[in-house]
């Protein structure tokens, strides 16, 4: 697959743009999404609607719950939707059966990743908590990435505050140096949101793990996007939402990771009823279910659960090496399209040349780049604007062709 995006013979980019979309195995699985003629480079954000969603909703709404009703928790699988839908996230990441539970909120996962992070490594006034860990000498101390989305930062010092840890915001390439016996638990994210910048999860999970503290990885810049390697790298926890490169729709379902070595011991902060090893027995002390399932809390969102099942089926027989291969194409492809395009000096890259730090999207630094996106939109190319100066462009590999990457190009030129 990699040969045709190689070739840099022919004369035009829009040629080229041409020959790479003929040449491309993933361009039939673009028929799948509901698309129009719009240059949607936004996925990062939110996800193109798969065509299989909107009838399996109607099949969810009309016959499981308006015929069978309750009967659907258990003749329609209702009940095992976390699980049965996890499992089918962890090829994406990485990760065997058995150790991804799908509900609630990345917010909420992340939560219940930290806490329980610390928990894992017996730190904080908690010591080791209801999970069996025994209390980690001086570890009191999470480190956050410095660089992170807001609200990852606000739930680990909420985390924090809860435990007894002290927070300490780290870059993360600096994480290595920073991490010492006081170290609990580390919330990364796997890549950052503003630039696109991949970082080193491999290296960074080993450093971590060499200290004796517990790794969280927030995936969700990259699942669905780049191979993860959750089990191969030894990563301790990691969470994720499903609406951006996974396509599960607006406010979709998250989920959480936890390595199958360490269920025995996850002790979640937010115990609930689905949790239970006896959900129905109505028991006023709380016994832990086995495995991943420790991870669920309340009754889950079937109508959006359902909804995210239904658009995983996008990715059958697509192989996430395939899709990396692609990303990195369509990236280098339109950065190659905006030197021609734009005038010199008026726009800049943040986003790593090196494809080993980069993930699928590229991030343009302009003066008034907010009045730069609204034109952009007007004008039917599709992607977002960050604080201060960053317009944002998402590549799903999916649905994205080069003659959009051209086009793009083409249009963002003719602003400047």
């Amino acid at each position: 697959m990699s040969e045709p995006y190689a070739d840099s013979g022919r004369e035009s980019l829009t040629g080229r743009a041409a020959a790479l979309d003929a040449a491309d195995e993933l361009g039939k699985v673009r028929a799948q999404f509901v698309l129009d003629d719009t240059v949607y480079l936004d996925g990062n954000s939110l996800g193109a609607l798969p065509r299989s969603v909107p009838g399996r909703i109607e099949d969810v709404v009309r016959r499981q719950w308006g015929s069978l009703r309750i009967r659907s928790w258990d003749e329609s699988g209702w009940w095992t939707a976390p699980e049965r839908i996890g499992d089918r996230i962890a090829p994406l990441v990485g990760a065997a059966p058995g150790q991804i539970v799908v509900g609630d909120s990345t917010s909420v996962n992340v939560f219940k990743a930290v806490v329980g992070a610390v928990r894992l490594a017996g730190g904080g006034e908690e010591g080791g908590g209801g999970g069996g860990g025994a209390r980690g000498e001086g570890r009191d101390e999470i480190l956050v990435d410095a660089t992170t989305f807001p609200t990852d930062g606000y739930i680990a010092a909420s985390a924090a505050r809860l435990t007894g840890c002290t927070l300490r915001p780290v870059a993360p390439d600096e994480v290595p140096d920073a991490l010492s016996g006081r170290t609990a638990a580390v919330l990364l994210n796997h890549v950052d949101y503003r630039t696109g910048r991949l970082h080193d999860l491999p290296a960074l999970t080993a450093a971590i793990r060499a200290a004796g503290a517990v790794s969280v990885w927030d995936l969700c810049h990259s699942a669905g996007a780049l191979p993860v390697g959750l089990d191969e790298h030894g990563v301790d926890l990691a969470v994720g939402c499903t609406y951006k490169y996974l396509n599960g729709g607006p406010g979709s379902p998250a989920y959480l990771y936890v390595r199958r070595d360490h269920q025995p011991r996850f002790d979640s902060p937010l115990p609930g009823w689905n949790s239970h090893a006896e959900p129905f027995g109505m028991t006023a002390d709380h016994v832990p279910a086995d495995g991943a399932l420790r991870g669920r809390v309340g009754t889950p969102d079937i109508l959006s659960m359902l909804a995210l099942e239904a658009a995983l089926e996008v990715w059958d027989d697509v192989s996430i090496e395939a899709v990396r291969t692609k990303s990195l194409a369509l990236t280098d492809f339109f950065l190659e399209c905006v030197a021609a395009y734009v005038p010199g000096g008026a726009v800049e890259s943040v986003t790593p040349d090196a494809h080993a730090e980069r993930g699928s999207q590229v991030a343009l630094r302009c003066a008034d780049a907010g009045g730069v996106m609204r034109r952009l939109i007007e004008r039917g190319v599709v992607g977002d604007f960050r604080e201060p100066d960053i317009l944002r462009f998402g590549f799903t590999p999916l649905y994205v062709g080069f003659n959009e990457v051209e086009r793009a190009a083409g249009v963002l030129g003719g602003l400047f």
